[in-house]
C-alpha cells in the first residue's frame, strides 16, 4: 500500500490540466525554452524521464511539454539568415554560464528525492536562501537548472 501511494504522489509532482496552455497560441504569446544539445533524443528523454511531460514534435527539433511550459530540443549549427553571426551549440565549460531554467516547486525535497531516483543530477542537496529553499540539477548536456521552493520571505508577490 505504501508503494501505491508514493507512486500517486510522484505522479502528482508533474501532472497539470495540459489542455489549458497551447503551443501555438490563439492570441497573445507563450513563452518556451531553447535548448541546444548534442543529442536531441537522449535529452527528450532525459527530460520526459525526471520531469514529465508530453512530446508534442518528435525529431529536430523536439518539443516537450512540460507544465504550463514547452522546451525544444535542437542541435547547435551555424548562422542562418536570421540570425547571421550566431553559432548555437550545447555548454562548453561546466563552470560558466550565462542562463539557466528556473522550476519553482511545492516541495523542493519531494521533487529533490524523486527527480534523483529518477536520475537527475544535483550539485547540492537543497539549501536555505531566507527567501527561497533552493539546488541545481544538469541535464545529459550539462545545462543547468534551478529548483525552487519559495518561502514566506517573499511577501512581495503579486498573485
Amino acid at each position: 500500500m505504501q508503494n501505491i501511494n508514493n507512486k500517486k504522489e510522484e505522479e502528482h509532482l508533474t501532472m497539470i490540466n495540459r489542455e489549458n496552455y497551447q503551443y501555438a497560441p490563439q492570441e497573445g504569446f507563450v513563452l518556451t525554452h531553447f535548448l541546444t544539445v548534442a543529442d536531441v533524443k537522449r535529452s527528450a528523454d532525459y527530460y520526459l524521464r525526471v520531469l514529465g511531460g508530453k512530446v508534442i514534435r518528435d525529431g529536430e527539433p523536439t518539443i516537450i511539454q512540460v507544465a504550463n511550459s514547452w522546451i525544444v530540443f535542437n542541435v547547435g549549427g551555424g548562422p542562418t539568415d536570421d540570425k547571421p553571426n550566431v553559432t548555437l551549440h550545447p555548454p562548453q565549460n561546466l563552470e560558466e554560464y550565462s542562463s539557466f531554467m528556473n522550476i519553482r516547486v511545492a516541495d523542493i525535497w519531494a521533487c529533490y528525492e524523486e527527480w534523483r531516483r529518477k536520475g537527475a543530477k544535483f550539485l547540492t542537496e537543497p539549501k536555505n536562501h531566507s527567501l527561497e529553499i533552493r539546488c541545481y540539477m544538469l541535464d545529459p548536456d550539462g545545462h543547468i537548472i534551478e529548483i525552487g521552493q519559495t518561502t514566506g520571505g517573499l511577501k512581495d508577490l503579486k498573485p
